[in-house]
């Protein structure tokens, strides 16, 4: 069983002392946003206070109440939503829409007269405000988790190896919050432990450890023992300590987007939509791409021109390397990147390739690379050439790492599905970790993005990708 992602059951958390204190700044942090909105939009819409300008004070000083209650009234302070995913994000959207939305419907039906340019102004102005408090404040958070603090404790339920799996994902992952303290399987051994985590007894056992060690979380492993009738007593127990439960489902990295729940003579039966990779929003990514590419090469022209000049300066050959690289099905197409490496550099690697397995071909300190290559490098400014394969549909921006003929060789057919989509300059692998991943890693992320893809999955990575390449880390 491989761990997908945590589906929420029903029940109520309790609520630890760091989750209080993250919704009252949440509660600040958009009071905040929308107080700087409303005061911004004011004066630059009126200029000063004048008595005609009264009733906009008025509702200048009102608006970060009324948006917080709006939020508030959207959900958008739960604990599920702290810390991880673009469901807060997005219910803010929706508080921003709506509340433009009804504030022109309602000056319509009123007949008020209002001032469309302080309205226009003011509340996209809160709600992007209200995001980057947002954002700030996950960052802040994801830090904490980073040096151990702000975690829930988790009670991990189902076989050894599923356990062993989800405990090393978290791990990698720390900024989800989750911290698996202690495991039930079937048929537990005294003494037992997995993955660094005590077995504290069989599944019949679980809400004694969640006493035990003081859990907020019942994490539930898809395994035969664990059934319908079983969850939903387990469940009842948990109900009295308020303690959260989740279960993980054993489809391998499906993202919710792709799954509905529709009920079924009477059962809550899980519908899982098959992957859209042609058709109408395939059209929209295409066309998003190329325009963003062809923006980015007019705006970096002086960039590229300086680092090609660089390059031919600092070492002898061409400016830009050329390497024949595989694209969506299995068409060959030529990368274009700037040359980082001395001559003879594909010579060389015969020699290193011999000391090594697997197939993705990656080392640290590699003694083909200039120095300028390895700055270049370590923040990805030799790809921007590959802009120019995004305009010409050989690539996207987004999307699975391009590959070279001799790795597609020795695919297997479940690593070929990464063929069914265009390479991308960038994608999952570039946001974590880049070269520091394992092959089975790389694979696994690979795979997640095409069969996940969306236009908004494809935003989330180009935000996080500055970050990543300002960092420089797993760059070699």
């Amino acid at each position: 069983m491989t761990v997908g992602h945590v589906v929420s059951w029903r029940g109520g958390p309790r609520t630890p002392a760091w989750i209080r204190s993250y919704r009252l700044r949440a509660v600040a942090a958009d009071l905040c946003g929308a107080g700087i909105g409303s005061a911004v939009a004011f004066f630059v819409r009126f200029g000063g206070l004048t008595p005609y300008v009264l009733p906009y004070l008025l509702v200048s000083l009102a608006l970060p109440v009324v948006w917080t209650c709006a939020v508030a009234l959207n959900r958008a302070y739960e604990p599920r939503m702290i810390g991880v995913g673009s469901e807060e994000f997005r219910r803010i959207l929706q508080c921003g829409v709506a509340l433009t939305a009804g504030t022109a419907i309602g000056s319509y039906l009123t007949k008020t007269d209002v001032a469309r340019g302080y309205v226009v102004l003011a509340l996209p102005l809160v709600t992007l405000l209200t995001l980057v408090f947002r954002h700030a404040l996950r960052r802040s958070l994801h830090r904490r988790r980073a040096a151990g603090a702000c975690m829930r404790k988790v009670v991990a339920a189902g076989h050894a190896a599923s356990i062993a799996e989800l405990v090393e994902l978290f791990r990698k992952a720390r900024y989800h919050g989750m911290d698996v303290v202690a495991a039930c399987v079937p048929q537990a051994a005294p003494g037992e432990w997995v993955a660094g985590v005590p077995v504290v007894g069989d599944l019949s056992d679980v809400p004694l450890a969640v006493a035990q060690y003081d859990a907020d979380t019942v994490a539930v492993l898809a395994c035969p023992e664990m059934d319908g009738q079983a969850l939903r007593r387990l469940a009842w127990r948990l109900e009295r300590t308020h303690t959260e439960l989740v279960v993980a489902p054993a489809l391998m990295d499906v993202a919710g987007p792709r799954t509905m729940i529709r009920p079924a003579a009477g059962l809550p039966l899980l519908h899982v939509e098959h992957p859209e990779l042609t058709g109408a929003r395939q059209l929209v990514k295409n066309v998003f791409d190329r325009l963003v590419a062809v923006g980015l090469l007019a705006l970096l022209a002086p960039v590229l021109a300086g680092l090609a000049v660089a390059v031919r300066v600092t070492s002898p050959g061409p400016a830009l390397f050329r390497q024949t690289r595989v694209g969506r099905d299995g068409k060959l197409f030529t990368i274009l990147k700037f040359r980082t490496m001395r001559r003879g550099s594909e010579e060389q690697k015969i020699t290193l390739v011999s000391d090594r397995d697997g197939v993705l071909f990656k080392i640290r300190n590699d003694p083909r690379v200039t120095p300028l290559g390895t700055r270049m490098r370590r923040h990805s400014l030799d790809e921007l050439p590959q802009l120019i394969n995004v305009v010409r549909g050989h690539m996207s921006l987004v999307g699975p790492r391009p590959p070279l003929p001799e790795e597609v060789a020795r695919y297997g057919d479940d690593v070929r599905r990464r063929l069914l989509v265009r390479p991308g300059l960038t994608g999952l692998w570039q946001v974590s970790g880049r070269s520091d991943l394992s092959w089975e890693e790389s694979v696994r992320l690979d795979l997640r993005y095409v069969e996940n893809w969306s236009l908004t999955l494809d935003l989330q990575i180009l935000w996080k990708t500055w970050s990543a390449v300002a960092r420089g880390q797993g760059a070699y």
